[in-house]
């Protein structure tokens, strides 16, 4: 009785701990015409706005879409809180959300009988309206005094690994690097971000976003790209996430290149 009293105190203590280091998550929107997004931002320790930083964007999964600024911090955002990352790797991390009407990225889902989902991504194509306003908003953060423009990074899992592929190749003079978890694209979109050195990971066993995907773009990017990693993890599923964001390689690789 006494060591379930103590693992249910051991939880919840940790889930509040993890709850209160994610308030050091400051609250942000970017609001411009038509186009709104919310976001959390986290700046570096001792910021000082005279000096440069790199910024890395994170996109969420489809499963943390909403408008409550507070779900898309579930994956992902605890690694930029560790006291050796933000002593390593000092950068303002930003964590958009994107709506549930609307999408990161162009693609086509449908439902089988068996409720499998199939995904159809897009050769070329407008923006969605989430991925509209994404642009709008990595292109505002920028123009601020405080970013390195030669430091600039995107990553993203799932709907944001899909994401993060068309944000390369809308803004393809932007990223110094990237990484995409369990994501997916149009090989035929490669060409326009085959320069942009990438990280690509997936779960062998991914019954949501099948991992031929990440294969095929990969196997195409070791032909025509300047650098491509990919790393199969063959007993995850969907939430190879956990796995990439564990990765001691990941930040140390991804900060290590420059424009």
């Amino acid at each position: 009785m006494k060591k379930i009293v103590l693992s249910v105190f051991l939880f919840f203590s940790f889930t509040f701990l993890n709850a209160q280091d994610l308030k050091k998550y400051d609250y942000g929107s970017f609001i411009k015409r038509s186009d709104s997004i919310y976001y959390r931002i986290l700046f570096p320790e001792n910021f000082n706005p005279t000096q440069k930083y790199p910024i890395v964007f994170v996109l969420h999964g489809r499963g943390e879409s909403g408008k409550d600024n507070e779900k898309q911090l579930t994956h992902g955002a605890t690694l930029f809180l560790k006291d050796e990352v933000r002593q390593n790797f000092p950068a303002i991390v930003v964590f958009p959300q994107c709506a549930v009407e609307s999408y990161w990225a162009n693609v086509n889902i449908t439902t089988n009988t068996k409720g499998k989902r199939n995904f159809s991504f897009v050769e070329g194509g407008k923006p969605t309206k989430a991925m509209h306003a994404l642009q709008g908003m990595v292109k505002d953060f920028l123009k601020k005094p405080f970013v390195d423009k030669q430091q600039v990074y995107v990553g993203g899992l799932s709907m944001g690994g899909m994401g993060t592929y068309e944000l390369l190749r809308r803004q393809r003079k932007t990223f110094a690097a990237a990484f995409a978890i369990c994501g997916g694209d149009n090989t035929n979109n490669i060409k326009k971000y085959q320069t942009v050195p990438l990280w690509i990971f997936h779960g062998g066993k991914d019954d949501i976003v099948d991992p031929a995907f990440s294969m095929a773009i990969a196997e195409r990017l070791k032909t025509v790209g300047d650098e491509v990693k990919f790393t199969l993890y063959p007993n995850d599923n969907h939430n190879s996430w956990d796995s990439a964001f564990a990765e001691p390689g990941l930040l140390p690789w991804l900060f290590g290149h420059k424009r």
